[in-house]
C-alpha cells in the first residue's frame, strides 16, 4: 500500500520515498536513460556543518508534513513563504536528509538570474580558445569528435567540442532521468526579475527543456549522445539530442519572503506553505533540537522573544545566538540582559522601540 506520510518529520532517515504511489496521470514522466541517484556524500560542496545540523534538527509543524508529502505526492514545486528566521530553506534539507534524496541542489536568485542560469551554462569563449589550441597542436589531423569539436592526432578527441564548455546548472541537474527525486532549493525566488516565476513556468509544468547548443550538435554524431557535467559534481552525464526530461519529478522548494506577489498562473501550479512563527511550545522544541533542555534563563528569554514577537521581526536564529551566549560566556545576569537585546533587535524598520 502508498505510504502516507512518506515524510515524517521526525528526522530519522529511510527510505520510503520507495513507496510513494504512481504520479497522477497529468504529472507522469518517462525520461531517460535512467540515471541512479547520487549518494549524499557524492557533493563534497553540499556537506558543511552548518546545512547537516539544520537538516538534522529541523522542527517539523504538523502542517508542514501535510503540505511536504502533498507536493511529493502531487509531483509539484511546494511554495514556501514566512517571514525571515523561520525555517524555510531548512526545510529542504531535513526532507533530503530523511528521505535520502542526496546531496540538495541549491539555485540562489537574485535580480539578474534567469532561467538560462537555472538550466545551464555555456562558455563559448573557452571552447574557442580550446579549438585555437588543438589547431596549432603538432600532428593535428581533420575530422570531428561528433560534438563540434575536431579530432587530434591519432583520433583523439579534444577538448574544444560543445559538452566540454557546458554544465547543467541546479533545475537543469534537477530534472536530470534520474531512478528517485532529487531535492531543489529555488531561494528567495521573490528576490528575481518579474519574468522569472513566469519562465519557470512550462519548464516545472513539462518536466523537460532543451540546450540549443547540443540540439545543433547532436547531427553530427550518430547517436546523439553528449556527455556534460552536472552541478556539484565532477561526474559526466548522458544528454541525449539536446534534450533532458526528468523521470521522477524533484522535490523543489521555492522559498519567498513574501516581498512580492506572484501571477494566479505560478501560484496555482505549486503547493503552498506559509510558515508562521512559533509558538512557546514549538520554541522550546527548536531550542531543546539546537541547544539541549532549556534552562530557566533561557525559557525566560522565550517569553520575552514571544512577547516582542507581536510588534516586529525578529527570527529563531536570533533567539538560539542569546541562549547559546547566555550558556556559555558566564556574564552576569545584568550584563546577559543587555546582551540578548542587543542580539535580538527587530528585522524591520516599522517595529517600535520597547523595553527588552
Amino acid at each position: 500500500m502508498p505510504l502516507w506520510p512518506v515524510y515524517t518529520g521526525t528526522n530519522e532517515p529511510h527510505d520510503g520515498i520507495a513507496e510513494l504511489p504512481a504520479p497522477p496521470p497529468w504529472r507522469d514522466f518517462d525520461g531517460g536513460p535512467v540515471l541512479p541517484a547520487p549518494d549524499a556524500a557524492a557533493d563534497t560542496a553540499a556537506h558543511s556543518p552548518d546545512r547537516t545540523h539544520r537538516a538534522e534538527t529541523y522542527q517539523a509543524t504538523e502542517e508542514t508534513v501535510e503540505l511536504v508529502n502533498a507536493a511529493l505526492y502531487l509531483r509539484r514545486p511546494l511554495l514556501v513563504t514566512g517571514p525571515p528566521g523561520t525555517g524555510k530553506s531548512s526545510l529542504v534539507y531535513a526532507v533530503a536528509r530523511e528521505l535520502r534524496l542526496g546531496p540538495v541542489l541549491r539555485w540562489n536568485i537574485t535580480s539578474r538570474s534567469t532561467l538560462h542560469d537555472g538550466l545551464y551554462q555555456y562558455d563559448p569563449l573557452s571552447r574557442l580558445y580550446a579549438a585555437r589550441q588543438e589547431a596549432a597542436r603538432p600532428g593535428r589531423t581533420g575530422g570531428t569528435d561528433g560534438a563540434g569539436g575536431t579530432g587530434g592526432a591519432g583520433g583523439a578527441v579534444d577538448g574544444s567540442g560543445i559538452e566540454h564548455h557546458l554544465r547543467l546548472g541546479p533545475l537543469g541537474t534537477a530534472l536530470l532521468p534520474y531512478d528517485r527525486p532529487r531535492a531543489l532549493l529555488i531561494d528567495e525566488i521573490d528576490k528575481s526579475d518579474l519574468d522569472l516565476p513566469n519562465d519557470l513556468l512550462n519548464v516545472l509544468e513539462e518536466g523537460q527543456y532543451e540546450i540549443p547548443e547540443l540540439v545543433r550538435a547532436s547531427r553530427l554524431t550518430p547517436d546523439g549522445v553528449a556527455e556534460v557535467l552536472a552541478d556539484g559534481t565532477d561526474e559526466r552525464v548522458p544528454v541525449v539530442r539536446g534534450r533532458v526530461r526528468c523521470r521522477a519529478f524533484p522535490f523543489v522548494v521555492l522559498t519567498s519572503n513574501g516581498e512580492r506577489e506572484f501571477p494566479p498562473a505560478f501560484l496555482r501550479r505549486c503547493v503552498t506553505l506559509h510558515l508562521r512563527q512559533p509558538d512557546d511550545r514549538h520554541l522550546a522544541e527548536i531550542v531543546r533540537a539546537h541547544l539541549g533542555e532549556p534552562d530557566a534563563y533561557a525559557r525566560t528569554l522565550i517569553e520575552r522573544f514571544l512577547a516582542r514577537s507581536g510588534a516586529g521581526d525578529l527570527a529563531t536564529d536570533q533567539l538560539l545566538n542569546a541562549i547559546y551566549l547566555a550558556r556559555s560566556a558566564g556574564l552576569d545576569a545584568g550584563s546577559l540582559d543587555r546582551l540578548a537585546e542587543q542580539l535580538m533587535p527587530y528585522l524591520g524598520q516599522s517595529a517600535q522601540s520597547d523595553v527588552f
